[in-house]
């Protein structure tokens, strides 16, 4: 039974992680035709919060929930509108909400914490027993910055995020 339950959350492991990626790609590719490009988040410093991602099933019901819950508005993702909203708050984006690809589990929400150097964290957490998502490290195509998304030992997702730009990356 505990053997079953392991490989069901690994494989819903890689489920999030797949369609962290889709919608991420997705979304960077419309916004790349679609929008001029967009100034960094703010700097929050290295090591704290600088994004987070929530995941549901009903996407009016959710914009609904965390605007009256914290006065959050809402932008479209253009392109994918019926699948993300970035959200605002105090006139700031700070993070989206998607559509989740399959059930909603405990792990499918996402936050990203700022680093000073995207691709050494990335190193650093697969020395610590961590494992970079397949497709990840990417620059951000509408802004300025990169993002990671990283398994810790046990198999929780923990974005990073980079105020710079991958050296050689488009």
């Amino acid at each position: 039974m505990m053997v079953a339950r392991a490989e069901r959350a690994r494989r819903n492991q890689y489920v999030f992680a797949a369609t962290a990626l889709a919608c991420a790609v997705a979304a960077g590719a419309v916004y790349a035709h679609t929008q001029t490009q967009k100034a960094p988040p703010p700097d929050v410093g290295s090591g704290r919060v600088a994004w987070f991602d929530i995941t549901t099933s009903d996407l009016a019901g959710a914009k609904t929930f965390y605007s009256s819950l914290f006065g959050w508005t809402f932008t479209p993702v253009q392109g994918a509108a019926d699948l993300a909203v970035e959200i605002v708050s105090r006139d700031l984006p700070i993070g989206t909400i998607r559509i989740a690809d399959g059930p909603i589990a405990a792990f499918n929400g996402v936050v990203y914490v700022q680093v000073s150097d995207l691709s050494a964290s990335c190193k650093r957490a697969a020395a610590l027993g961590g494992k970079v998502v397949p497709g990840f490290p990417f620059n951000l195509p509408d802004r300025p910055g990169a993002i990671a998304l990283v398994m810790d030992p046990t198999g929780h997702p923990i974005g990073m995020y980079s105020r710079t730009r991958l050296p050689g990356a488009k």
